[in-house]
């Protein structure tokens, strides 16, 4: 397999988000989607607003009450019902992350490798150890609320997620800046994965 900083983008998007309502409005539509075992990364500077995504989307999700960040825990694990069935989400912040001992100690290995949603803060602290993503987000911050996001799919499940993003009926459509689908595109590659990537 190429390496994860070589795998082709099958689809992307690039999204503008005026303010913290319009990131609520993504997540909602997000959340809408028949969610069971995608892996979603979140990429950004401290203080992108990778954390108020997540809370937004496990809060549309059905994760009641507050939602805190796994900063010092790596990890928080939540429970839900979605038509009539449990969906585990599993929210991970590797910005601490530096014992790779504790990949296999944490049991982090047979959580990626189980049913559940994961969500990702910070994957570039884990490298190599965490599988190719299906959607990997990049949020770049502007002035005052505005964020710009960059949306990649790097599977048929992110594509699916992209897809059924645009064509959701929940909430307001995300200001959409460009689109690709260069699916034979050699060219279109999957940008580093650093804490503060460009879009």
């Amino acid at each position: 397999m190429p390496g994860i900083d070589h795998l082709t983008i099958l689809e992307s998007r690039h999204w503008h988000w005026p303010d913290e309502v319009a990131c609520a409005a993504t997540a909602a539509r997000l959340a809408a989607l028949p969610l069971a075992t995608e892996f979603i990364e979140l990429n950004g500077p401290l203080g992108a607003g990778k954390t108020t995504f997540v809370r937004h989307l496990l809060h549309a999700l059905g994760v009641h009450g507050h939602v805190k960040s796994p900063t010092y825990a790596l990890m928080e694990p939540y429970d839900v019902e979605r038509d009539g069935a449990p969906l585990a989400l599993w929210h991970f912040d590797f910005y601490r992350f530096d014992d790779p001992n504790e990949w296999e100690d944490a049991g982090f290995r047979d959580i990626f490798a189980s049913p559940g949603v994961k969500l990702v803060e910070w994957p570039d602290k884990a490298g190599d150890l965490l599988p190719v993503p299906d959607l990997r987000i990049t949020i770049e911050p502007g002035d005052g609320e505005r964020r710009t996001v960059r949306a990649d799919a790097l599977s048929a499940a992110g594509v699916g997620l992209l897809k059924g993003v645009d064509a959701s009926p929940v909430g307001a459509a995300p200001e959409v800046a460009g689109a690709h689908t260069g699916v034979a595109d050699a060219d279109a590659v999957v940008p580093p994965r650093t804490g503060v990537e460009t879009a």
